[in-house]
């Protein structure tokens, strides 16, 4: 077990690199986080419903009814409650620890999370991730997306065995053919159609496609 974060720590910011399919684990994902000032990368297996609540907040996309972690946004926000920072503080058996740094406006207060909710939410607040070296230098690799990277594995929210694929900005997708068949107003209109329906895999292939044609 690596120690837990202390004040007085160097702590090292990370920022979301990207999330793709981990090829070692079925159903789930990797979630890539990188240093700000640095080469080094931590790779770690979320689930699917994580993975979604992190790749939607990347993607840009809103969902017609709130997820979790967009309701705690509400709930923080109608209370006056911000979330200062995300420190990974502990990695123990190869699973990692976090808690989030809450104010209220009169006091501050540390609550233990899941990594993949503390980084979810994270992102929906614009605050920092934070790690130690330790973890860095016990978890991080440097990717080498030329030569391919081996990684280590282990349990739910742990660094991947392997990731032979590069990291990309969401979950890769599925390509939906005849997409490029559609006009622009045809694109938008499956676009809200997909954010509807909640299939976010579609809306972000659409959303795309939208892009590249904008360019």
């Amino acid at each position: 077990m690596l120690n837990e974060w202390r004040p007085g720590m160097e702590k090292i910011k990370l920022n979301v690199l990207g999330i793709s399919y981990s090829q070692t684990q079925s159903g789930a994902y990797a979630l890539v986080l990188s240093e700000e000032e640095g080469s080094r990368r931590i790779p770690i297996i979320v689930g699917g419903f994580e993975a979604q609540a992190i790749a939607i907040e990347l993607e840009g996309l809103a969902p017609p009814r709130p997820l979790t972690h967009d309701l705690f946004k509400k709930f923080s926000d109608s209370y006056g409650i911000r979330l200062l920072e995300v420190n990974i503080h502990k990695l123990e058996e190869g699973v990692f620890f976090a808690n989030i740094l809450c104010d209220n406006g009169d006091h501050q207060i540390t609550l233990d999370a899941r990594t993949s909710d503390a980084i979810a939410l994270a992102l929906r607040f614009h605050c920092p991730i934070y790690t130690t070296e330790e973890i860095v230098e016990k978890a991080g690799i440097v990717l080498d997306f030329e030569k391919g990277t081996g990684m280590e594995q282990s349990g739910e929210e742990s660094a991947p065995e392997e990731l032979l694929e590069k990291p990309e900005k969401s979950v890769k997708r599925t390509i939906y053919p005849g997409l490029s068949e559609n006009s622009m107003e045809e694109l938008k209109g499956l676009l809200a159609e997909a954010v509807s329906n909640e299939d976010y895999e579609k809306a972000s292939e659409i959303r795309d496609e939208i892009n590249r044609r904008s360019k």
